[in-house]
């Protein structure tokens, strides 16, 4: 009887489904938009199951540090992954996929954002959002650019800092803010169209934002899974994604 329990058992797990593949990706917040077009594009010819957990670079970096289970880092900033593979948390070592672009966005009426900032100076402006710039590269990218044009001082008193630069553009979508500095890859997301107005700022005024990313350690219990979707991060069908959503290429 035991023996035919044991057969019958067998049996019904060898009709079973297999298990589906997941992945889980660490995303930095600017890419909150992009990656999913990148998985729609992934998943038109792999059916890997894949999770996000979004949030600012420098603290996703310091969860990966505490032993959270994710496949792939995918950060706004080539410094955090490569400290993951100094510690040895990576299996390659961390390449650029694209350089982020900063803009300054409004969505109150009558606020012109202007390249030469110095619209930040008006009486109609009295908070201005940013990302902490100690651990979102944007936020990081606007206060250089805020020092360059030697307004940092004068606008100090009305920065309004967002954990991530998700939180510092919705400050700015809902108008809790006047005015802020969020990645060009925010206000062109199809979520975002239409929503006030935004001016591009230059690249050259600010330290390169060179995006990387990272295959970490923990993807060993589905490498093959997770290599292939990082690889994908570097195809020309991703590229044109990457361009198509606001940012530079290499």
């Amino acid at each position: 009887m035991t023996r035919l329990l044991g057969i019958f058992l067998i049996g019904l797990l060898s009709c079973q489904p297999p298990r589906q593949e997941q992945l889980t990706l660490a995303v930095a917040a600017n890419m909150q938009y992009t990656i999913q077009s990148l998985i729609r594009a992934f998943n038109k010819t792999d059916s890997t199951k894949i999770a996000v957990i979004s949030g600012a670079s420098g603290n996703l970096t310091q969860q990966i540090l505490n032993g959270a289970p994710f496949d792939i880092f995918i950060s706004a900033e080539k410094v955090y992954p490569r400290e993951l593979a100094r510690q040895g948390l990576t299996l390659t070592p961390p390449q650029v996929y694209a350089r982020g672009q900063l803009v300054l966005w409004s969505a109150r009426p009558g606020i012109e954002p202007g390249k030469d900032l110095q619209v930040l100076l008006g009486d109609n402006v009295q908070r201005i959002a940013i990302a902490n710039p100690a651990t979102a590269p944007y936020g990081h990218a606007a206060v250089s650019l805020l020092k360059k044009y030697a307004l940092y001082d004068q606008v100090k008193p009305k920065l309004v800092t967002g954990e991530s630069i998700t939180q510092a553009s919705q400050f700015i979508a809902t108008q809790h803010a006047d005015i802020g500095f969020t990645a060009k890859a925010v206000v062109m997301a199809a979520e975002m169209k239409g929503k006030g107005k935004w001016v591009e700022l230059d690249v050259n005024d600010y330290p390169a934002i060179e995006q990387a990313a990272a295959l970490l350690t923990y993807a060993r219990h589905n490498e093959a899974a997770a290599r292939k979707f990082y690889h994908f991060l570097y195809s020309e069908e991703a590229k044109a994604i990457y361009k198509q959503s606001g940012y530079l290429v290499p």
